[in-house]
């Protein structure tokens, strides 16, 4: 606290009410000071406060009682604060501006001190304290401004600016130092190794001011685990373990004062090979390209390859191995063979191993017999042009009727009055005609009711050949008569 030396009875007696001096509470040797250079002067000062200003003046029971119209200066004539200090709230690592106003200060005497270490930071514009990151500027008459650069957690508490007037006026101004978060390594779970099926804890701590808020993430938002305990806590546990919690948690600590942190922790899972298989037969034919699949799981890394009667399947001209990752423990194994040979049917059997244990799986491919058709095409069929088309009428009943061979020695072509053109087959085993001027097509359409009593189709056939000839009597009658 700053208190005036001079006592209330000495400045009763003294009749130089208005040296400044007495005013600031200072003892005479203050004036002997003036002689002094600036480094020593600022010594001096400091020893002055040291021993004089910061002690509580005492008063005798024996000294006289002073008047109250001569024992004080007016209240309107000392010193007044035109604002109050502003509280702050700054993060670390940036300035803390502390601005004390004050109105008439005359010669009075104006200090910045820490509180809560009962610390004198500042008399006047010279710095006491030996803290290289304070400065004190007068600025326009009336602010006498406290910067704290580089602002540590330290730095926060009470801070007051004080005029040495008797009694004493001060007033305070609170400066909260805010922290971004920040991850611990210890007691922060690193990277783990686990086997299948065992029980997991994964632990994150972290510091910051206010405290900060812990939550854990799988990178990627893939779904964390249903049996899992809460993950918005430090601590975070994972029962039973198994291949797909396998992966990277994000431990995130923030506190609303950016930024937000967060820690990488790998999760391990060691388990033993596995394979599965789609298809377990497959036919092929000779000289066909053939793939084989497996899909194998396995962590640690496995060693994946192919078998045929005990023997290693390697590249070659004949046979094509692969392995394709899909994840960081799941391979798909491929075998192609290039073109099927009569050797190449039988069992295959891929083969996966790592340093937990060893499977494998069987593929049988099997002979294909090729097929092959040999293609028919229909008869050739001719006929004779003719320039002029007319109505065609014909009763099909117990006929059949089929493509007549033109060329054929049995069949003859005859010349109707209107001038059709007829082809007759006067053969025994061919009874049928056709109409030139129809196309084959036409003709295989005209297939009917065909009887299937041999006696009626024996009289039917008897009874067309009557038919033909006198059909063919006629048209000589009417050619001879033309």
């Amino acid at each position: 606290m700053l208190r005036n030396s001079a006592t209330p009875r000495s400045r009763h007696k003294n009749r130089k009410r208005n040296n400044p001096t007495r005013k600031a509470g200072f003892c005479s040797n203050v004036v002997g000071m003036k002689a002094l250079t600036s480094s020593a002067m600022l010594l001096a000062s400091v020893l002055l406060i040291l021993n004089g200003f910061l002690i509580t003046s005492t008063h005798s029971e024996e000294e006289e009682p002073i008047e109250d119209n001569n024992s004080y200066v007016l209240d309107k004539d000392l010193p007044k604060f035109g604002e109050p200090i502003q509280n702050l709230t700054v993060a670390v690592g940036r300035e803390a501006v502390l601005i004390c106003v004050i109105d008439n200060l005359q010669t009075y005497k104006v200090a910045w001190l820490r509180v809560d270490t009962q610390t004198i930071l500042t008399i006047q514009t010279h710095v006491i304290t030996k803290n290289h990151r304070m400065t004190i500027t007068h600025v326009e008459g009336r602010k006498w401004v406290l910067r704290i650069k580089d602002v540590k957690e330290s730095d926060k508490g009470w801070y007051m600016c004080q005029v040495n007037t008797d009694p004493m006026r001060n007033q305070i101004g609170f400066l909260n130092v805010v922290v971004p978060p920040n991850i611990l390594d210890y007691p922060t779970s690193t990277d783990m190794v686990v086997r299948e099926g065992s029980n997991v804890t994964l632990k994150c701590a972290a510091s910051g001011s206010p405290p900060p808020i812990i939550i854990w993430r799988r990178e990627g938002n893939e779904p964390i685990s249903s049996d899992a305990s809460s993950h918005n806590t430090s601590t975070f546990s994972i029962p039973r373990v198994n291949r797909l919690d396998m992966g990277a948690y994000l431990c995130i600590a923030s506190n609303g004062i950016p930024p937000s942190v967060s820690k990488r922790v790998m999760l391990i899972v060691h388990f033993s090979p596995m394979i599965w298989i789609q298809d377990q037969l497959v036919g092929a034919a000779l000289g066909q390209r053939l793939t084989l699949e497996c899909n194998s799981e396995a962590f640690p890394r496995s060693i994946n390859y192919w078998m045929k009667n005990d023997t290693i399947i390697t590249q070659g001209k004949r046979f094509e191995p692969s392995t394709h990752e899909a994840s960081n423990y799941k391979v798909v194994m491929k075998l192609t063979i290039k073109e099927v040979d009569i050797g190449d049917f039988g069992t295959y059997k891929c083969v996966v191993k790592n340093s937990l244990g060893e499977t494998d799986g069987s593929i049988k491919v099997y002979h294909i017999p090729s097929t092959t058709t040999t293609p028919t095409s229909p008869p050739t069929t001719t006929s004779l042009p003719t320039t002029t088309d007319y109505p065609y009428r014909k009763n099909y009943k117990n006929k059949i009727y089929r493509p007549i061979d033109e060329y054929s020695p049995s069949s003859k072509i005859l010349l109707g009055d209107n001038g059709d053109q007829w082809s007759i087959d006067l053969s025994k085993d061919k009874e049928r005609y056709r109409e030139n001027s129809a196309t084959l097509e036409d003709q295989r359409e005209k297939e009917a009711f065909v009887d299937n009593d041999t006696n009626s189709n024996a009289r039917s056939t008897s009874h067309l050949n009557f038919k033909d000839l006198n059909l063919l009597l006629a048209l000589l009658m009417m050619f001879h008569l033309r």
